[in-house]
């Protein structure tokens, strides 16, 4: 592998994603769950400065040392850092510093390994493009959010309107009892939640080819569904009510009329496109309702090859918890994700959003059940 070439390919392609911002654009936070672009381009920065270039490159020169106080993100071996909520309070270093910090590292980063192959060294480097492809999907939804809550809803870019995918598939795909290997097996990057390959038991199930589309949520909406209490889940229930929940994510009725907010601006919604920004909490009420249920991971996984899969995250009903043999690593590495192994959950699969062959079948996202700002979508199972 050219590892500069892999490299700067990765790198450049957050900065094109940011190529259609305005100034002003860099800086808002509208609520903490949700980071300012110009965190997102400092924050992947500083991982490769904290994580690679002080530990291999004796001759380097810390870019500021503030950097690590304002966009380390949750790394307590690292030290102090600033709270999640004020990121969009960091209107200095300014947007052409960030760059500037952007630059330095990645030129130090390419010399580097002009002169160092340890193997040591190019696995951090590949954690850290797959953290940065992380990144930037969390910065693709991050501005969504941000330009979805503009109360003139602009247009990020006319060619992505990413929620017009439909289904390729209908029907049922039944699986057998039996047992079944669930995890990675080593042989390319995975990060380490997936690690701990073992032997699960899964009675006979049926999964559904298609995710539910937006008609066939919006005839969940105009049954009644957001005021069935029976369907949900209580802690679901208590969110409905406590923030009055009535629809996905970016859904609005005008005139009689549904639209919703694309990366293309508002558009009328496509009743047979592929549903998308729903909680768990939605995606769990949704299958009571017709019946049925959200796919265990392992039952996701067991079925994934013979599924097409990719657009939406897909909502499993499996708690977000370390598989046999999981190991935390020594230092900051190991703070990745195993501490976060509580209250949340596990989605399945990739999106629109997410970087091309970042995702895998043994990949496994996570978050708590109430956030829909993802592309996250439902898959039934029976």
């Amino acid at each position: 592998m050219d590892w500069i070439d892999t490299y700067t390919r990765v790198r450049n392609r957050t900065t094109a994603l940011c190529s259609h911002l305005e100034k002003e654009d860099y800086i808002p936070q509208p609520v903490p769950f949700a980071s300012p672009p110009k965190w997102h381009l400092a924050h992947s920065t500083w991982f490769f400065e904290e994580m690679i270039l002080k530990k291999f490159d004796p001759s380097y020169e810390e870019y500021d040392p503030n950097f690590g106080f304002l966009f380390n993100s949750y790394y307590n071996f690292v030290g102090e850092r600033t709270f999640r909520a004020n990121r969009g309070n960091i209107t200095r270093p300014g947007v052409e510093e960030v760059y500037a910090y952007r630059n330095y590292v990645d030129a130090s980063i390419c010399n580097l390994l002009l002169e160092n192959s340890d193997p040591a060294l190019l696995q951090l480097i590949e954690l850290g493009l797959n953290h940065e492809q992380q990144h930037q999907e969390l910065l693709v939804t991050d501005m969504k959010y941000m330009f979805g809550h503009n109360p003139i809803f602009p247009c990020y870019d006319i060619e992505m309107n990413w929620l017009a995918d439909h289904n390729t598939e209908s029907g049922w795909l039944k699986i057998n009892e039996g047992l079944h290997t669930i995890g990675s097996d080593g042989t390319r990057f995975s990060f380490d939640n997936e690690h701990g390959q073992h032997t699960v038991f899964a009675h006979e199930f049926e999964i559904s080819k298609a995710l539910v589309t937006n008609g066939e949520y919006l005839e969940f909406i105009e049954a009644g569904g957001y005021e069935m209490f029976h369907i949900w889940l209580d802690e679901g229930w208590s969110w409905v009510q406590e923030n009055t929940v009535q629809r996905p994510l970016y859904w609005h009725k005008i005139d009689g009329k549904w639209f919703y907010y694309t990366l293309a601006g508002l558009k009328e919604i496509d009743p047979k496109a592929i549903l998308a920004h729903i909680s768990y909490y939605e995606a769990n009420a949704y299958a009571a309702w017709k019946g049925m249920r959200l796919p265990t991971e392992f039952e996701w996984e067991i079925a994934a090859d013979l599924l097409d899969w990719g657009k939406r995250w897909e909502w499993t009903n499996s708690a977000y918890l370390p598989y046999p043999k999981f190991q935390i690593a020594e230092g900051a590495v190991g703070e990745y994700n195993g501490k976060f192994m509580i209250n949340q959950m596990v989605l399945r699969g990739g999106s629109v959003a997410t970087a091309q062959h970042h995702s895998r079948k043994t990949y496994r996202n996570f978050f708590h059940p109430h956030y829909q700002w993802q592309y996250s979508g439902i898959r039934l199972a029976k």
